[in-house]
């Protein structure tokens, strides 16, 4: 369904407490989901990579971005909020990739791969996409939500890369003070397709500069990196201690093993003097990479289906644990963003 055609029906985006809102704002179609029981407001550029850019809780922005506006994000689009990274999330190493014990060549010509410093393609090909469409939005006395499609399978230029045909559906729910992000991958081809999605949120805390920030990591084990930042396939025992406090510390790390609830979820978390945001990862994200670069007022607590380069790993069999989707199958997954004290 259009954004023209939702906007139309307002009726059913006012159920109190919750609301769903649409607007266009420098160009770009906006969709908010609102709270106002619990004062908290999140807004999503659906055209440019269906990116949650705000979360604010009593006004304070949980997420972290640079742009003062949409229109400069939308001029020069660079990681903030919570950027979709697929259908790959990370490296790959090098331009070749195994699935299906079929080899993969990546086509720098099309122009739409992403190079790290070292050379190696990076967080895949739908970052700033504006291929979404809002298929479903609504609220009632539980939450405020958003559903948006991605047909993957439609872009020559997307197949030609990763030729799994295949949509991504995305939901963002807001119920609670808790916005929960939950990714559905439809495979519509004939073969089974792997999965190493991924989102890398970026964070902050506005009570506490960042080197007094706490950190507690719920994962056993420390992934080996290369130095170029790809999993040699090693792992070691988390050292680190609880929590990490960030003053003096620099965090680019991959975690797996890691710690659940009952309810199967992994809580990363970071808290200054009254606030705290914390990150729940469903079972399906098995991985765990935080990233937070000193002097940047920002963490990054992100969940990933897949190691870096998990295609190549799994295919050397250093990897043993890749998730796939069969043909007509699908893999659904959420994560949730709880921030308190703000």
């Amino acid at each position: 369904m259009k954004l023209a055609a939702l906007a139309a029906i307002p009726l059913l985006m006012q159920a109190s407490p919750y609301s769903t809102g649409f607007h266009t704002e420098d160009g770009v179609r906006v969709v908010r989901l609102h709270d106002t029981a619990n004062r908290t407001e999140v807004a999503i550029a659906v055209s440019i990579g269906n990116l949650a850019y705000a979360m604010k809780v009593n006004g304070k922005n949980v997420f972290w971005t640079p742009f003062a506006t949409l229109a400069e994000f939308k001029a020069k689009p660079a990681l903030a909020g919570n950027p979709f990274l697929a259908p790959w999330a990370n490296r790959i190493e090098p331009d070749t990739y195994h699935v299906n014990n079929k080899a993969y060549l990546l086509n720098g010509a099309l122009g739409n791969l992403r190079r790290d410093p070292s050379g190696l393609a990076i967080h895949g090909l739908l970052l700033f996409t504006p291929h979404w469409e809002v298929t479903a939005a609504g609220a009632d006395d539980n939450a405020a939500f958003v559903t948006s499609r991605l047909d993957y399978w439609k872009y020559p230029e997307l197949m030609a890369q990763f030729p799994f045909a295949h949509t991504v559906e995305m939901t963002y729910r807001l119920s609670r003070g808790v916005l929960e992000i939950e990714t559905v991958l439809k495979n519509h081809g004939v073969e089974s397709m792997p999965v190493a999605i991924g989102y890398h949120p970026y964070f902050r805390l506005h009570d506490t500069p960042r080197d007094a920030w706490k950190v507690r990591l719920a994962a056993e084990r420390h992934v080996t990196l290369s130095p170029k930042l790809v999993p040699t396939g090693e792992t070691t025992p988390v050292t680190l201690p609880d929590p990490v406090v960030l003053g003096g510390t620099q965090l680019d790390d991959v975690f797996t093993g890691l710690k659940r609830g009952p309810d199967g979820r992994a809580v990363f978390s970071v808290e200054g003097v009254r606030e705290k945001l914390s990150v729940a990862y469903g079972p399906k994200y098995p991985v765990a990479i935080v990233y937070a670069p000193p002097g940047r007022d920002f963490i990054c607590f992100e969940p990933m289906a897949a190691p870096t380069n998990a295609f190549n790993l799994a295919h050397a069999g250093k990897y043993a644990d890749l998730q796939t989707v069969q043909p007509d199958g699908e893999w659904r997954e959420s994560f949730w963003v709880i921030p308190s004290g703000f």
